[in-house]
């Protein structure tokens, strides 16, 4: 009797210490998704601010996030700094490259709206995109030719974290870096700042009013060309941060991550509602947390599978995805 009892008790301990390491592994997967989902959320406010105004889809923007991405290495490269430098030394570094390196990929949007979307703004609606399939083989290729094919990486500069849930007899624990923490938090802010931005300043007056009849805006008074340069200056530095962000997290980079970034990040910006930018932050995180946890539970092979298949399920029910508006044809 009493080995049955102590049997019972050993299984019990197992069965508690089983379900603790199914917890943190779950809770460790969810931290990894919300950081993706955050870098995808920033790249897809840029692809619904350009389509909420005109109406297009602005596919040279994963290049741009690609771009800021060099431009912060470049820059950390050149200015030598390393994890052994001073923790106020490498916050004011990497606000510096942050700045610099949204100025020049704000640079970058505003020659793809002035190249690409204004001269053609009142063509057919298949001959922008074209040019900017254009531009982002041109981007593609540029950064490719100055600065290879192969694979850019830097040490890690944000180093440690804190044990969110530990297990004292396995040891295991679910862990949240100081660089997750500060893609979250730059995440939110910046979600909070542009939504102040559009609904309580005059530029996103002009913005919505553009979004709903770019005609009578200008009828109005409202600069339609400078609010639309605006909007991609703003969507460009926005992929800048995202690309920083990356580049800070994975720490390895090459020409090619802004055509698989862009392809997720839109398909983030679908789901959330494409024009709407809460559904743009909430697609990005949808997308990262299915990568992420179909990664960790079943075959990383099929996450971007999984991925288009839930974006397709939610299309079926919601056409205009979880947030979005449904388009109103004007007459």
């Amino acid at each position: 009797m009493g080995a049955f009892i102590c049997l019972t008790a050993i299984s019990a301990n197992y069965l508690l210490s089983f379900g603790e390491r199914i917890l943190e592994y779950f809770v460790q997967q969810l931290i990894n998704g919300l950081t993706l989902g955050s870098i995808y959320g920033l790249i897809a406010i840029g692809y619904t601010m350009v389509y909420g105004i005109i109406g297009m889809i602005n596919f040279a923007h994963g290049d741009i996030f690609m771009v800021g991405s060099f431009i912060s290495l470049i820059l950390i490269v050149a200015l030598g700094l390393t994890a052994a430098a001073g923790m106020w030394t490498i916050i004011f570094v990497l606000l510096f490259v942050l700045v610099v390196s949204m100025v020049l990929t704000a640079t970058w949007g505003w020659a793809v709206e002035r190249i690409a979307y204004r001269p053609l703004r009142g063509s057919f609606r298949l001959a922008p995109l074209i040019t900017a399939i254009g531009m982002s083989i041109v981007l593609q290729n540029f950064v490719q030719i100055s600065q290879g094919a192969r694979n850019k990486s830097i040490q890690p500069l944000v180093t440690g974290g804190h044990d969110v849930m530990v297990n004292a007899e396995t040891g295991f624990s679910a862990y949240l870096s100081n660089i997750q923490i500060l893609i979250m938090t730059v995440t939110v802010v910046l979600m909070f700042g542009f939504t102040f931005l559009i609904n309580k300043t005059s530029l996103g007056r002009s913005q919505r009013a553009c979004e709903q009849d770019t005609k009578m805006a200008s009828l109005l008074g409202v600069n339609v060309d400078r609010t639309i340069s605006l909007t991609f200056i703003m969507g460009a530095a926005l992929a800048s941060v995202a690309g920083v962000m990356f580049l800070l997290y994975y720490g390895v980079v090459d020409f090619y991550i802004g055509f698989l970034a862009g392809v997720k990040a839109f398909t983030a910006a679908v789901l959330g509602g494409i024009g709407s930018l809460p559904g743009a932050m909430l697609g990005g995180l949808l997308i990262g947390l299915i990568e992420t946890f179909w990664s960790g539970y079943f075959s990383v092979e099929y996450k971007d599978v999984a991925a288009f298949s839930i974006l397709a399920i939610v299309l079926i029910f919601m056409p205009s995805g979880l947030l979005g508006k449904p388009e109103v044809e004007k007459v």
